[in-house]
């Protein structure tokens, strides 16, 4: 058998291969000085490009040229580059991102889980709606504005997600780099400014300023109801959070900035800066003026973000989040970002998020959005069926009361005060009182008002349809009208009639027992009761369709809790019998009832002393 030899060119070649690649580990150049180095390059084919054809000259971009006046003070003649760079496309699970070279801009952003109102691709970002620049001063006073520039990016892909650096050359070792940063998934973006060399560049006794423009696309039917949820909202001292009004053009300053939120209803965008920052300047306007189907902006938002250098450098960092508006996301960021969706004042917030989100959450995971909000809607009423019960025995007792009232009426129907006075009498005798009935109304205001809160903002209701209307996050549409009837709009929906007529009934059920023409006042209980149904048929007829399936479900289960009360619980002859008993009884009176008798016997001394004379 031939003896294996080991060749000596072989051991050389693999020792001489091995020298290489070490070599080239410890000399390749960092990404942004290979920018560096290719923007040397692109120098010198800008060079020989100005020697060829004119036709070829145009195909170059301008850049950072020196015969660009704006360009002379910052960038120097032996360092200025032609190439215009490609547009980059980045994305992960949930957006698409597009960035232009031209000012290293975001100037597109793709929510690819979603649609806007007409079924189209939902762009949050788009067609220049955007613009992100910083405003600084050269050391010659020249002021410099990085959107006049043009950025060459690099993409650097790795297993956490995908780092897109925009790197503005000013010369070998001065640079200006935009580094975006996209995770896998999710809506968040690292966002940081970053500089090299710019010690002997820029003037830092001079404001430097990032300003952040972005103007609303409209995502909704209707956008005066959109507009009315799109807001500007910031967090500053801490934990401070405060807005600008969504309804009027309107501006602040204030300091100790940590966050910034671009409200857009169902969408926002939120600048997240490391460092609480000061004399931030907020600006919003309104960008329409009547509801119609060919607006296409609803709000422009504005901001003036000083910045701090960093030993003559630019080391700023922050975070972009851009995505739905949707608690269950924003809660997973840090810095209670989440905050800037508005939940409700005070103790209509905490219901709101620490009962009906997570309610509403837990019985979407079994449920359609529909058959979850008529299920919430059924534990909600039934959790206030006790407020339910106390209001019904209340009415039972002024009904049984009706016959007394009525001949104190017409006994003394000449004698307001004495009618009060007496009336108060027979109230305390029999242990009724009519305030009682409006106590547990009171009750509910804050699950009312916290559900109306709710609705708007709640996200999973977003493009849900449930029978006939197809978003219950907005109103629903039955009928297109030829004409826009003023508050009320140019469509009918349905939900909003049927809530209106449940309205009506439940009204009718639980103020008939009380009210009595012949009572001072009366007339116009009546009066509110036709008018209310009106009035809410105008007012949910632009509002979320979830909101009016609430509120006819509500009124349905009410009514029938109503008559289950009065058909199997409650006795009316068993309640006559028990307030003939309290009559025969000593009264006592408690300091309220002590204090209104005080003022109706002063009322009816003075009365009788103005007689006299």
């Amino acid at each position: 058998m031939e003896e294996n030899k080991i060749d000596p060119y072989q051991i050389l070649g693999f020792v001489l291969l091995m020298a290489a690649f070490v070599w080239y580990i410890y000399t390749i150049p960092e990404p942004e000085q290979r920018i560096i180095e290719n923007s040397k390059e692109n120098l010198e084919i800008s060079v020989q490009s100005e020697d060829s054809s004119l036709d070829s000259e145009n195909k170059i971009s301008k850049g950072l040229n020196l015969n660009d006046e704006n360009s002379k003070p910052f960038v120097s003649s032996e360092n200025k580059s032609k190439i215009k760079f490609d547009d980059v496309v980045i994305e992960n699970d949930d957006l698409i991102l597009k960035f232009s070279s031209k000012g290293g801009l975001l100037t597109e952003a793709l929510l690819k889980n979603f649609t806007d109102f007409r079924g189209d691709p939902l762009y949050m970002i788009k067609d220049g709606n955007q613009n992100i620049n910083l405003n600084f001063y050269s050391l010659n006073g020249q002021l410099i504005n990085t959107s006049n520039y043009d950025f060459q990016p690099v993409v650097d892909k790795n297993y956490d997600g995908t780092k897109l650096s925009m790197i503005l050359s000013i010369s070998e070792n001065q640079f200006l780099n935009f580094e975006y940063t996209l995770p896998k998934n999710g809506f968040m973006i690292n966002f940081s400014i970053k500089s090299s060399g710019f010690r002997n560049v820029i003037d830092n006794q001079r404001t430097i300023q990032l300003n952040w423009d972005l103007k609303v696309l409209r995502q909704a039917k209707s956008v005066e109801y959109e507009n009315r949820y799109s807001q500007l909202y910031y967090q500053y001292e801490g934990d401070e959070t405060d807005y600008l009004s969504s309804y009027s053009d309107s501006d602040k300053t204030e300091n100790s900035v940590s966050w910034i939120s671009y409200g857009q209803h169902f969408f926002n965008s939120i600048l997240v800066l490391n460092n609480p920052t000061d004399e931030v300047v907020f600006e919003s306007k309104k960008l329409f003026e009547d509801e119609g189907k060919d607006v296409l902006f609803t709000k422009n938002y504005i901001s003036s973000i000083p910045l701090v250098l960093d030993n003559s450098e630019f080391n700023s960092k922050m975070n972009l989040y851009i995505g739905p508006n949707d608690y269950d996301i924003l809660k997973n960021y840090d810095d209670n970002i989440y905050e800037s969706i508005y939940f409700g004042w005070g103790i209509f917030g905490w219901i709101n998020r620490f009962i009906y989100f997570p309610l509403f959450g837990f019985l979407s995971k079994y449920f359609s959005a529909g058959l979850a909000v008529i299920f919430m809607t059924i534990i909600t009423r039934l959790a206030m069926s006790p407020v339910t019960y106390k209001t019904y025995v209340s009415q039972a007792r002024m009904k049984v009361l009706k016959p007394e009232i009525a001949e104190l009426n017409e006994k003394y129907k000449n004698d307001a005060a004495k009618k009060q006075q007496e009336t108060m009498k027979l109230y305390n005798k029999a242990g009724a009182n009519p305030l009682l009935g409006c106590v547990p109304a009171l009750f509910q205001l804050p699950v009312f008002y916290a559900l109306f809160c709710f609705f708007p903002i709640a996200f999973p209701l977003r493009g849900k349809s449930f029978l006939w209307a197809d978003d219950l996050s907005s109103y629903d549409v039955i009928a297109e009208l030829p004409f826009s009837i003023p508050w009320y709009g140019d469509h009918v929906s349905l939900l909003p009639i049927l809530a209106s007529i449940a309205i009506f009934f439940y009204t009718m059920m639980s103020s008939g027992a009380q009210m009595q023409s012949s009572q001072p006042g009366m007339p116009n209980m009546k009066f509110i009761m036709y008018l209310m149904p009106v009035m809410m048929l105008f007012f949910f007829n632009n509002y979320a369709s979830a909101f009016s399936l609430y509120y006819f479900v509500s009124n349905i289960i009410t009514i029938m809790l109503m008559l289950m009360i009065k058909h199997f619980i409650i006795d009316e002859e068993k309640i006559h019998l028990q307030i003939q008993e309290n009559k025969k009884k000593p009264t006592t009176q408690n300091r309220f009832q002590r204090k209104m008798q005080e003022m109706m016997d002063k009322a009816e001394e003075q009365r009788k002393l103005q007689n006299r004379k």
